[in-house]
């Protein structure tokens, strides 16, 4: 026995004289208005071709209460995986795109990471941002935790997803074991999300350089298969974050994906036209009790080699180190070692960990620069506290996703979804 379908009544309002003589035309044809209204209804549907589970709203307007200067809010809400200490995360809630008619924004609705001194920089600074300055009064989940043991299916639905996922199998600082290390696969977690039933609009994945070569290239061309067969159009580029408002040289693959339905395409952003030197970055004095602002303690050797290395120099290459200073290790690939940033130059890349030799140095005070200053590389503000110990702090920072670039990005998102045009380059990397 074939089931009925369920039906619903459809209401809406018309002009009387409109309708009249849509009646009219109707019974011309012989025909009933109500079986007329049915087909079209169909015919729209199948031109259209949403599948039911697809249609999220992909833009919430506020009520005329929550309106700014007559502006309709339009709220992105975002989930993180593998938040780090809220580079994205800060860059994403000081995003914001001007229509005249809207105004989008984002708003975080749930974050993770492994790691509680991180979860708890995170929402001090953050969730805190989002109620201080923007008046965000919602619910936002923060679990920390490994993401293996995260329950994905439970996750809010969200709008965007923006995950950095951990980089140490694919870092050229590390053993490049790609999917063979521990943490190769983790961008997996991510896919999880994506590929929901309510599935979110649009996506930032963001990982090292050097991704793309892992596993002989095969890492890359797997992981950008999954984002693609998990519904997404998507564009893959290699940013130099230094042509992006960030003070450091610092090379990142970042993905950004636009759900098919959606029939957009992300456009990467032209470079800016100003490049800030550390020297730009650092030469304003950093105000007294500034937060994670300690110096780190150097024996008089250390500062006695770091007296003989020049700016843009390390312990390899100074040409002034006399024999009894320098190491008497064989020389390894990290040419950062004992090496004085240039102020004249963006930085080298700030990194979250290292032995003796590894802390960057300071191109004229022969000391270590503070976690405050390697912040200020990455573009976090004065203000930004992180949590936890020196050492914690170090890597927290170290990990971290820039947020002047991370603001750029989510911001060209935003101009995607509201159809506002930018500037924009051809990504580098092909697919």
């Amino acid at each position: 026995m074939a089931m009925m379908a369920t039906q619903k009544t459809a209401k809406f309002l018309i002009n009387s004289e409109e309708w009249d003589l849509f009646v009219k035309s109707c019974e011309a044809e012989g025909t009933y208005p109500s079986e007329v209204l049915r087909k079209y209804c169909q015919t729209y549907s199948n031109g259209i071709k949403v599948s039911a589970k697809k249609v999220t709203q992909s833009k919430i307007y506020q009520s005329n209460e929550n309106a700014l200067n007559g502006q309709n809010k339009c709220v992105q809400s975002v989930g993180e995986l593998y938040s780090g200490p809220g580079g994205i995360g800060l860059g994403a809630a000081m995003a914001q795109v001007d229509t005249g008619k809207e105004r989008w924004i984002t708003e975080p609705r749930w974050t993770n990471d492994y790691c509680a001194d991180t979860c708890k920089t995170w929402e001090e600074n953050v969730l805190g941002y989002e109620r201080e300055q923007k008046g965000f009064s919602g619910k936002v989940d923060v679990y920390s935790g490994d993401v293996r043991e995260l329950n994905i299916d439970a996750l809010a639905p969200v709008d965007g997803l923006m995950f950095g996922f951990p980089c140490n199998d694919f870092s050229i600082v590390g053993e490049k074991k790609g999917f063979d290390g521990e943490f190769g696969p983790l961008y997996s977690y991510g896919v999880r999300v994506l590929r929901k039933s309510e599935q979110p609009s649009w996506f930032i994945a963001e990982n090292v350089g050097g991704i793309t070569s892992s596993n002989e290239g095969n890492a890359f061309t797997k992981i950008l298969s999954d984002l693609r067969d998990s519904g997404y159009s998507i564009t893959s580029h290699k940013y130099k974050l230094e042509q992006y408002g960030v003070p450091q040289a610092r090379h990142r693959v970042i993905i950004v994906g636009f759900r098919d339905d959606l029939n957009l395409k992300f456009q990467v952003p032209a470079p800016l036209e100003h490049i800030i030197t550390s020297g730009e970055a650092l030469g304003k004095p950093i105000p007294p009790g500034t937060f994670n602002n300690e110096l780190t303690k150097q024996s008089a050797r250390v500062v006695e080699r770091l007296s003989y290395i020049d700016p843009g120099e390390n312990c390899w290459n100074a040409k002034r180190l006399p024999d009894h200073l320098k190491l008497n290790v064989p020389r390894t690939q990290l040419s950062h070692i004992y090496k004085k940033i240039d102020p004249n130059k963006p930085s080298y890349t700030v990194t979250g960990s290292g032995g003796g030799g590894t802390h960057m140095y300071h191109w004229s005070e022969n000391r270590a620069l503070t976690n405050r200053e390697r912040a200020r590389l990455q573009t976090f503000p004065d203000w930004f506290k992180f949590c936890g110990s020196k050492e914690s702090v170090r890597k927290q920072i170290g990990m971290a996703i820039p947020v002047t670039a991370s603001k750029l990005v989510v911001e060209a998102v935003l101009k995607t979804m509201a159809g506002v045009p930018y500037q924009s380059i051809e990504p580098n990397l092909k697919l």
